[in-house]
């Protein structure tokens, strides 16, 4: 089946294979590995084999370490940053490594409901038979605490806040009540939970200081560096353009460099040399929207184009990506075009492009 995401522990098998062969450490209770083969996991590097594992994070390996840790302990996770800092993506990885199954898997929206966090009920079953162990529907976290898995949450702020208090039971008593069976779900060793969170999003609910408790806070930065932001967009590009088939050449280094080089800018509200201070758009400028700029870049020019992304086919989705408010923006952007853009010479191109957008 040509399936457009496949999930991190059927896309990396072969690595996470090769890991668990190759395990010498100590491995908790019903993971699938050691804490430190989970860390060379999404750091990647090279086994005693000579076996490549690729790197699935690139930044602080302190930060992931201190990650594992935490779910080898009682508390929770809690990975927080601003959007776009891969907290979606070193979630499911953690818990592809950890329990070889990262589709346990609740979407926190403003719609959230207790019974998509505890159980649900089979309501046919339940009129026929009553309230019984059938007529039951489990959730990720239910089935998660029964075989000892990780289940994530995403985006637990947007959840309100009556809905999330729901955890605090799960996570400090590790067991699941169900009163209308008189009878309780007791998490199996192995069982935690990952969620995350950031705080740009409108609708943010801030957790309770009795659920905060319950979880180990992980921020994920902003790349620290330009050429670590560059190589995480390259490394990122390259595998989304493998795995959707996208029929052209991957972008130059050169353009990649570009393009993170105008959102770390605009970003920060200065030019790198720190000579001109810049007004900074409403978005939030994060590296995911660099790649998805790229990879629009890449499928224009494959479809419309000659097969190499230049100057126009990335002009559009720049643009797009960085107005978000129409008017305040576009003002943001007009003035870094001809105060930025314009004056540097090899980058003429890009300023025409963009120009004709407008």
């Amino acid at each position: 089946m040509n399936i457009i995401h496949q999930h991190a522990e059927l896309q990396f098998a072969q690595e996470l294979e090769a890991l668990i062969q190759n395990d010498s450490g100590i491995i908790p209770p019903n993971w699938k590995m050691s804490p430190q083969s989970v860390v060379k996991y999404l750091m990647g590097g090279k086994l005693k084999n000579g076996f490549e594992i690729s790197p699935k994070y690139i930044g602080q390996k302190r930060l992931i370490e201190i990650a594992v840790a935490t779910l080898t302990t009682d508390r929770a996770l809690l990975l927080y940053g601003l959007p776009g800092t891969a907290k979606s993506w070193v979630s499911e990885h953690i818990a592809a490594a950890i329990s070889g199954d990262s589709k346990l898997l609740i979407q926190g929206t403003a719609g959230t409901s207790e019974d998509s966090i505890r159980y649900g009920w089979n309501y046919a079953k339940l009129l026929s038979e009553g309230p019984t162990e059938n007529a039951l529907v489990s959730t990720p976290v239910m089935n998660a605490m029964k075989n000892g898995k990780i289940a994530r949450i995403e985006e637990l702020t947007r959840i309100p806040a009556d809905v999330q208090d729901t955890l605090i039971t799960i996570l400090s008593e590790k067991t699941l009540p169900i009163p209308e069976l008189n009878t309780e779900i007791q998490a199996i060793k192995g069982f935690n939970i990952i969620a995350t969170a950031n705080n740009r999003d409108k609708g943010v609910n801030d957790l309770s200081a009795a659920l905060k408790r319950r979880f180990s806070t992980v921020i994920l930065p902003v790349p620290s560096s330009t050429d670590e932001e560059v190589e995480i967009v390259k490394t990122r590009v390259a595998t989304i353009s493998k795995h959707l088939e996208i029929p052209t050449e991957l972008p130059s280094l050169l353009e990649i460099q570009r393009i993170v080089k105008i959102f770390r800018e605009l970003r920060s509200g200065s030019t790198d040399d720190g000579r001109t201070k810049l007004k900074s758009p409403s978005g939030s400028m994060s590296t995911a929207e660099v790649i998805e700029v790229v990879n629009s870049g890449m499928a224009l020019s494959a479809h419309f184009g000659d097969g190499v992304m230049k100057a126009h086919d990335v002009a559009s989705a720049l643009t797009g990506a960085i107005i978000k408010d129409p008017i305040q923006d576009t003002v943001v952007w007009k003035e870094y075009l001809e105060t930025v853009v314009k004056t540097r010479e090899d980058w003429k191109d890009i300023y025409r492009a963009c120009k004709e957008i407008a």
